[in-house]
C-alpha cells in the first residue's frame, strides 16, 4: 500500500513538471520557479506615518523582510527571553549567619562527660535554638546565566512579527514634533489609539529635544535607540513605533546574523561555564 502511495505521488510530480516544462515559453518562468513551483513568502508591507500633525497622515508603502517581521511567532523562545531579561539584573539579598559569625558561645556549655547529657562544643552550634544557620542563603546571590545567542535573535524577530501581525507595530518619518507640550504626544497617541503605553526606536540614543522634552514625565511613553531593543520591552509596551532609520537598522542586522556563515565565532563569544 505504501509502495504505491509513493508511486502515484511520482507520477504526479512527473506530470506536473513536465506540464511547466511545455509551458515555459507561455509563463516565462525563470530557471529558479522551475526548479522550486512553491512561492516562496511575500514581503509584509506597513504605512509610513506623520509626527508633526495629530491627524494620521500617510507618507507611503513601505515593504518589510518576511524573514524578520513575518515569522512564526514561538511563544516558547519568548518566555525564554523574559526569564533571562527578569532573572539577570535580580540579585537575592538574603543572608544568614553561621555558627562562626552568631554572637556568643565562646565556652564549652558543660562538661564532656558525667552529666549524661549529649556531648556540644558551644551553644551557637545549628542544633541550638539562637545559633547558627547551616547552608543558608548567603547575600549576594546573582541569578544571572547566558541564554544562546540565537534564542534572543529569533526572540527579537518573533516579537517583531506579533506586533505585526497585532497591528502594534507603527513606522514614522522621524520623530520630529513641533511642540515639546506633553498634551501634544498624549492627544497624539489617543487619537491614534496606540495604547496605553508605547515605545519609540530611534537609530541613535541622540533624539529630538521636543519629543525628549514632550515624554520626560510621562512614564508609560518611553524612548529607545535601536542597538538596546529587547522582547522584555516590546511586550511590555502595548504599541511599538518605529522611525524609517531605525527600522533600517534592525532589519539589516537580524538578516545579517540570520544569514551569517560564521555561526560560530559569534556564538563562542557568549558560552560560560554554568557547571
Amino acid at each position: 500500500m505504501l509502495f504505491s502511495r509513493l508511486k502515484h505521488c511520482r507520477c504526479l510530480i512527473r506530470d506536473y513538471c513536465s506540464s511547466i516544462t511545455a509551458n515555459k515559453s507561455e509563463t516565462s518562468l525563470s530557471r529558479r520557479e522551475l526548479q522550486y513551483p512553491f512561492k516562496y513568502q511575500v514581503a509584509r508591507q506597513a504605512w509610513v506615518e506623520n509626527m508633526d500633525t495629530i491627524d494620521e497622515k500617510k507618507l507611503g508603502l513601505l515593504d518589510l523582510h518576511p524573514d524578520v517581521f513575518a515569522t512564526n511567532p514561538r511563544i516558547d523562545i519568548l518566555h525564554d527571553n523574559v526569564r533571562w531579561q527578569t532573572l539577570y539584573r535580580y540579585v537575592s539579598f538574603a543572608h544568614t549567619k553561621t555558627r562562626n559569625e552568631v554572637r556568643g558561645g565562646g565556652r564549652k556549655p558543660w562538661p564532656q562527660k558525667g552529666t549524661g547529657r549529649a556531648r556540644h562544643g558551644s551553644i551557637r552550634s545549628p542544633l541550638f535554638r539562637g545559633g547558627g544557620i547551616a547552608h543558608g542563603p548567603r547575600s549576594p546571590t546573582p541569578h544571572f546565566y547566558m541564554l544562546p545567542f540565537y534564542t534572543r535573535v529569533l526572540g527579537l524577530t518573533s516579537a517583531l512579527s506579533i506586533k505585526l501581525a497585532q497591528d502594534d507595530l507603527h513606522i514614522v518619518e522621524n520623530l520630529e514634533l513641533p511642540t515639546n507640550e506633553p498634551e501634544f504626544i498624549k492627544e497624539l497617541v489617543k487619537t491614534r489609539n496606540w495604547g496605553p503605553s508605547v515605545l519609540f526606536i530611534d537609530e541613535s540614543d541622540i533624539m529630538p529635544r521636543n519629543i525628549t522634552a514632550a515624554t520626560d514625565e510621562i512614564r508609560h511613553i518611553n524612548l529607545m535607540p535601536a542597538y538596546g531593543l529587547n522582547v522584555y520591552s516590546m511586550l511590555k509596551h502595548d504599541s511599538l513605533i518605529l522611525t524609517r532609520a531605525a527600522l533600517d537598522v534592525i532589519e539589516s542586522k537580524l538578516l545579517f546574523h540570520l544569514h551569517r556563515n560564521n555561526t560560530q565565532e559569534v556564538v563562542s563569544q557568549y558560552k560560560l561555564d554554568q557547571v
